[in-house]
């Protein structure tokens, strides 16, 4: 059996339908033994709007682009995905990482943070509602990162999905992740010009830092 302590492999899916990638994960986790490394797959996908396995379809407000509508297995509401938008599922085994859910929530989240951080953007947790959102007073909020789970056989798939220089009007025609009046951004409507590379490479940083480090020493306050 693998050490709980060894590092993801990554994995580059690039532009990817949403369908071909989900079902990739599924059988991935369904094969997988005590000894298969753990994933995390890279990915961005063509325009789609994808609901979380108990999402209320009512929150498809409007479909002006006819944008494909996918009911998949993840946790969560009703959100969209496309080109500019970094995708990041993590395939781990959460057994034998010794991870609950919440806290693997909890690493994610703190793995786009760090991230931001770096880039000069203030940003903060909201309780009850998985992701990641800009710092400000209102009680709503302007979300910049996405989050949701499937856990299968004590293994997760699905992931994250970080904004980055995307077109967000398909955001406006659902209300995002269940949320009513929740404005969507990405870095690049916040003066943030980087390259794809470069994101994805300080994404996956913070990730595996916050894999890497023991349960223990994860304070969840946030």
């Amino acid at each position: 059996m693998l050490p709980d302590s060894h590092a993801p492999t990554i994995v580059q899916q690039g532009l990817i339908d949403y369908l071909t990638c989900w079902q990739a994960m599924r059988t991935f986790t369904a094969q997988r033994q005590s000894d298969t490394p753990d994933q995390i797959w890279l990915a961005e996908h063509p325009p789609v709007y994808t609901l979380g396995q108990a999402a209320d379809p009512t929150h498809l407000l409007d479909n002006q682009r006819n944008i494909p509508v996918i009911r998949t297995d993840r946790g969560g509401q009703i959100t969209y995905h496309g080109p500019g938008q970094l995708i990041a599922y993590v395939l781990l085994d959460l057994k034998r990482r010794h991870l609950f859910v919440r806290t693997l929530v909890w690493r994610i989240e703190q793995a786009v943070l760090e991230t931001l951080t770096e880039l000069g953007i203030a940003a903060e947790r909201h309780c009850g509602q998985p992701g990641i959102y800009l710092q400000q007073n209102s009680p709503i909020g302007v979300k910049i990162a996405a989050l949701g789970l499937k856990i299968s056989r004590g293994c997760s798939y699905h992931g994250l999905a970080l904004n980055v220089a995307m077109d967000c009007q398909p955001f406006t025609w659902i209300n995002p992740c269940g949320q009513q009046d929740l404005t969507t951004i990405d870095l690049y409507s916040l003066g943030v010009r980087i390259d794809w590379a470069d994101i994805q490479t300080r994404l996956v940083t913070h990730l595996l830092h916050q894999l890497a480090l023991p349960t223990e020493t994860i304070k969840e306050n946030g």
